[in-house]
């Protein structure tokens, strides 16, 4: 069930670490996000899925304070996120946006030390602590031995991975990320997920992100939220959302929710046109 705005207003600073109150979001004057109460549970891994275009991209950069609201706010903990500093905002909440750029011959070490510039100022330089979660970061993505080349040579799943590492060296508590296993396969994929599902149980980092995978959404998330035309559709625990009437109304097609036999979570099975011949004919 969605959360009500007195619910979120009595539990801003408490089971929420982020919260949005008539959040309206908009590109170049068209309106993609309307008046939206959202609550993000602390200390869990949040998932939003919808199809492409229906606003998952521009909620996640209203979260990070890219996107100025046209109207409404967000709440990092219990203070407005565009009353704090840039500094402070960087401290608590990592992003890693849909398709990230960088300055050409940038080298993957350089770019993963950028991650470590919030924590940084004028009496604190450069720190031993700095190296060690800068090295962590290069390890636990396997970039070690790719450290020293430049970003632009890299396959776009390795660049995908040191993106990831430069977010890791934040080392915030809250983690955004738009689509995070974009250009990985299967098996990086599974990594990246491992490495977020690690940090969520083990550091009690909140995960929040954009994944097109409705199988690996429900394996990985504890809160799923559904996304139609910049608005939320469902929101909760994915044996609560994802639903056949879910997938019809937000994706427009037909599907069978069956029990994952691994995890026993729900398991979308899409029914395309060659399904519904081959079923036909079994009929």
């Amino acid at each position: 069930m969605e959360p009500t705005s007195n619910d979120i207003d009595h539990q801003i600073d408490r089971e929420y670490a982020l919260t949005t109150r008539h959040l309206s979001l908009a590109y170049d004057g068209t309106l993609i996000v309307e008046h939206l109460d959202l609550a993000i549970p602390a200390g869990q891994i949040t998932t939003l899925v919808g199809p492409n275009g229906c606003g998952k991209s521009t909620l996640l950069k209203g979260l990070a304070r890219l996107l100025k609201p046209i109207a409404g706010t967000v709440y990092l903990h219990s203070a407005s996120i565009f009353k704090l500093s840039t500094k402070e905002v960087a401290q608590q909440l990592g992003i890693l946006p849909q398709s990230p750029t960088a300055p050409e011959g940038l080298t993957v070490r350089e770019l993963v030390a950028q991650g470590r510039y919030p924590h940084q100022s004028w009496l604190q330089q450069w720190s031993t602590e700095d190296d060690r979660l800068l090295e962590q970061a290069l390890t636990i993505t396997s970039l070690l031995e790719l450290a020293d080349r430049p970003l632009d040579t890299l396959s776009g799943g390795q660049r995908q991975r040191a993106w990831i590492a430069m977010t890791l060296a934040q080392n915030t508590p809250i983690l955004l990320l738009d689509e995070p296993t974009t250009f990985l396969d299967l098996s990086h994929q599974l990594e990246i997920l491992d490495l977020l599902y690690d940090l969520n149980q083990h550091e009690n980092r909140t995960i929040v992100m954009v994944l097109h995978d409705l199988n690996q959404a429900c394996r990985y998330a504890d809160h799923l939220i559904a996304v139609k035309a910049g608005s939320v559709y469902a929101q909760g625990h994915p044996s609560q959302v994802m639903t056949e009437a879910m997938v019809r109304a937000v994706f427009g097609i037909d599907s069978r929710i069956l029990q994952d036999p691994v995890t026993q979570t729900p398991m979308c099975v899409p029914i395309g046109r060659k399904a519904r011949q081959s079923q036909l004919k079994r009929t």
